[in-house]
């Protein structure tokens, strides 16, 4: 294998980094944001490999900022929205993402989110924290149960699926809406496949699990919120644009859904105006997969994939694979 160039837009686990220098040379960005659009345009240049972010918009001029001879960019994430696939085709540059790796970290966090919301853990701890906690109250954050509830799941993929297992526990209901209906799931759970409307209508907590394409932007707007049972609670831990932040500002002003617990946001790092007013959702900072095991293992892939092109061998999670031909 030749010493090639490789070049990462953020730190990402110490001992991934590691098993890059042990072949190559590499550089990491220095600092502890996203690069600015200048300093990826910069850093790129001349280098055979690039591990990116979501942060990270790679289109055709980044791509010749790379240069012909750049072999491979591995996104650091399952999803690749940020990746201009048909640009790095045209230029038989390989595209690579981290799927399946980050499921049951992320399943597991909407169900935290969905308990945070539910019981008013956040809203409860920044009132103890801001010293105002006075002694046990009959009806102090009174929340809602769990229990043999009617749990909707927007997308029945991996992470979907990982999350509706998790509602047997509790003794819930599962309906689902998804491109197909889940026959093997359905078996299992007892789970049930609906549409849309039904789906917003009748589920007492909705969790998101669709990819973001043009046809689910906007997945839930004001029409939807209108919808829901006062009581409903929603979940996102997918991607920020499935939903429409505005009116999702109104509609929990307005009492119109219970809360929301949300992991990702419609323009990150910047939040809708009013969000962060508002006690009855809970905001995390796109953390789903950020456990040990998970980024250690999202490393792994994204490093495999890159040693893998530049030794000539066929990546494990090619996202054109034309260019292999």
């Amino acid at each position: 294998m030749a010493h090639s160039n490789i070049y990462v837009t953020r730190m990402i686990p110490q001992q991934n980094i590691d098993a890059l220098r042990a072949v190559h040379h590499v550089e990491v960005n220095p600092h502890d944001r996203a690069l600015t659009r200048d300093e990826l345009l910069e850093a790129v240049r001349g280098r055979d490999a690039v591990i990116t972010l979501l942060t990270d918009t790679v289109d055709a001029a980044v791509l010749d900022a790379a240069g012909p001879q750049c072999r491979i960019f591995a996104n650091y994430a399952v999803g690749f929205n940020n990746f201009d696939v048909a640009a790095a085709t045209a230029r038989k540059i390989v595209m690579t993402n981290t799927p399946g790796v980050l499921d049951d970290a992320t399943a597991a966090h909407a169900w935290a989110l969905l308990f945070a919301v539910t019981r008013r853990t956040s809203e409860a701890e920044r009132y103890v924290r801001a010293g105002r906690w006075e002694g046990w109250a009959p009806m102090a954050f009174i929340g809602q149960d769990i229990d043999h509830k009617t749990v909707g799941v927007a997308g029945l993929g991996r992470i979907g699926a990982k999350f509706a297992r998790k509602a047997k526990a509790f003794d819930m209901k599962v309906i689902y809406t998804d491109a197909h209906p889940n026959r093997t799931l359905e078996d299992e759970l007892g789970a049930t496949f609906v549409d849309k409307e039904t789906l917003l209508r009748e589920s007492d907590f909705l969790s998101l699990h669709l990819p973001l394409t043009p046809e689910t932007r906007h997945y839930l707007g004001a029409r939807e919120f209108a919808l829901m049972k006062k009581t409903a609670v929603l979940i996102n831990a997918a991607r920020g644009p499935l939903i429409d932040e505005r009116a999702l500002v109104t509609a929990l002003r307005d009492k119109m859904i219970w809360g929301a617990g949300l992991d990702v946001f419609e323009n990150e790092p910047d939040l809708e105006d009013g969000l962060l007013e508002l006690e009855n959702v809970v905001i995390v900072p796109h953390i789903a997969s950020a456990t040990i095991e998970t980024r250690i293992a999202m490393g792994n892939i994204a490093v495999g994939n890159v040693l893998g092109v530049l030794n000539g061998e066929r990546p494990r999670n090619c996202i054109n694979p034309e260019v292999l031909v």
